[in-house]
């Protein structure tokens, strides 16, 4: 049985980083474990092929997840050591709509250099992790061989994604070692509809900004109607937040209504929305499409709904349609200064599979490469 200082178990983007910065720090016999039989699948389909590597403004506010565990990762490794990192590999990002950092041409830029700066390590792909037994040493069963480690990274990911080999082995091996997990549920997903919005269902294709009050927070993005209920990245990062009950919508976040008392045009013409939804809309709530002029008190009270529509969403479009999983391994049982298990001596979990999920906007990659790099230095310590 052949033996290593670390396998780091997934070859995504926390499970590379961690290994690109032991590689680059120190000698060590290090191994990666992966199922696919190519690293980084979930990093080369990302962002449309071109990897949100991460964001303009990021701090622990853009995640669901223990304040002081994200704090301290960023902290670390922040968006200006992030882009620093990949800078020096010879990445450019652009900025797309004045927020998210991708890549110029495409993921494989990122890939390429997460595999440059950790070569010497061993990678063992196409090896299907099915089990993590034992401490010092710890035995990692795949389904074509056996290996140990003094130490072992659990960088397995979420169980979104499971066309590119997604599983949720990271929190069975979690639970094995007696840890505290939240199942894994979907999140940056869109959201389906009770029988009352199913108006929404005719919009399919239209497209708007809007602002989504949930939980809380206040979110503004692209808003997208689909056969199946609304989606769009303002949806998508609403979706993190939301476990049942109602959401507000402000359809027309840009606008006084007040400014339209005066107006003569027709209410669907006036409105700065797609006239689609104005008619939906307007049909939706039982307003006439009438000239704004003649809108009475009650009408126009019954118009400022369209900034503020409460409705409570009946479920999510599900893991298949998911961008990541919610949940993981519960921060109480994690040293957030080495990402260490509090239960096991070398045993560490990263990445998607610990119970912190960011907002869409490459705040999710942020998570994986801060937590991988917090990792490495708490194993080179």
């Amino acid at each position: 049985m052949k033996h290593y200082d670390v396998i780091i178990l997934g070859a995504g983007a926390s499970g590379l980083m961690c290994a690109a910065q032991l590689r680059e720090k120190t000698s060590l016999k290090i191994a990666l474990v992966e199922g696919n039989t190519k690293p980084a699948l979930k990093i080369k389909a990302s962002g449309g092929g071109k990897c949100n590597l991460t964001n303009v403004e990021v701090d622990s506010s853009h995640f669901l997840g223990e304040e002081l565990l994200v704090s301290h990762a960023l902290s670390v490794f922040s968006k200006e050591a992030l882009l620093k990192y990949f800078h020096d590999g010879g990445l450019r990002p652009v900025i797309r709509k004045e927020r998210y950092y991708f890549c110029p041409k495409s993921s494989d830029e990122v890939i390429s250099i997460l595999m440059g700066k950790s070569r010497g390590c061993e990678m063992l792909m196409g090896h299907k992790i099915q089990s993590l037994e034992g401490t010092s040493p710890f035995i990692v069963t795949t389904d074509k061989a056996k290996f140990s480690a003094s130490k072992v990274v659990v960088a397995t990911g979420g169980a979104s994604y499971k066309e590119l080999g997604a599983t949720d082995i990271g929190l069975k091996i979690a639970q094995e070692y007696g840890h505290t997990i939240v199942p894994f549920s979907p999140a940056l997903v869109g959201l389906t509809l009770q029988p009352k919005e199913f108006w929404m269902k005719e919009l399919s294709g239209v497209s708007l900004r809007a602002h989504i009050e949930v939980a809380g927070k206040t979110l503004d993005e692209d808003l997208l109607f689909a056969h199946k209920g609304i989606s769009g990245p303002v949806v998508l990062s609403a979706s993190l937040y939301w476990h049942r009950g109602e959401i507000v919508i402000n359809f027309c976040p840009n606008i006084d209504l007040n400014q339209l008392k005066d107006e003569k045009k027709l209410l669907s013409t006036a409105l700065p929305l797609p006239k689609r939804f104005s008619k939906a809309f307007l049909e939706a709530i039982a307003l006439e499409d009438k000239p704004c002029n003649r809108l009475n008190a009650d009408e126009r009270a019954k118009l400022s709904l369209i900034q503020n529509y409460k409705m409570a969403p009946s479920g999510t479009f599900g893991l298949t349609k998911a961008e990541v999983c919610r949940g993981g391994v519960s921060h109480e049982e994690i040293d957030p200064l080495c990402m260490e298990s509090r239960h096991i001596r070398g045993l560490y979990f990263i990445g998607e599979t610990v119970d912190v999920t960011g907002e869409l906007g490459g705040y999710n990659f942020q998570w994986a490469f801060s937590s991988a790099v917090v990792c490495a230095n708490g194993i080179l310590i």
